[in-house]
């Protein structure tokens, strides 16, 4: 069983920065690949960024590509989200969530591939 803990989320004016953190314990990290997802108000939940194993590849949403970066940190089991020139409408329950992989470089953009997932950090960011 995975546990992931996000943390680093907050409130920030648009235009600001912020960087993510999603810690893993029990399992081997480097066996998942892992992605970022978040969930405005009323709204479903949706994809933002993913990560293979190896974090060789990666994956956006089109609206986040050129402001936000993943990255990964296998020796500390960590997955980060930088998030930049932020926006109103970034304002989500963010969470990260984890996908046990065979594949080096497999990702996903879908919910359904992925077997475990945090509980999600809030970002609020002002206009």
């Amino acid at each position: 069983q995975v546990q992931l803990v996000e943390s680093g989320g907050g409130l920030v004016q648009g235009g600001g920065s912020l960087r993510l953190s999603c810690a893993a314990s029990g399992g081997t990290f480097s066996l998942y690949a892992m992605g970022w997802f978040r969930q405005a108000p009323g709204k479903e939940r949706e994809f933002v960024a993913a990560i293979s194993r190896s974090g060789a590849i990666t994956h956006y949403r089109d609206s986040v590509k050129g402001r936000f970066t993943i990255s990964r940190e296998n020796v500390k089991n960590t997955v980060y989200l930088q998030m930049s020139s932020l926006k109103s409408e970034d304002t989500a329950v963010y969470y990260c969530a984890a996908q046990w992989s065979m594949s080096v470089e497999a990702i996903s953009v879908a919910e359904d591939p992925y077997d475990y997932w945090g509980q999600g950090t809030q970002v609020t960011v002002s206009s």
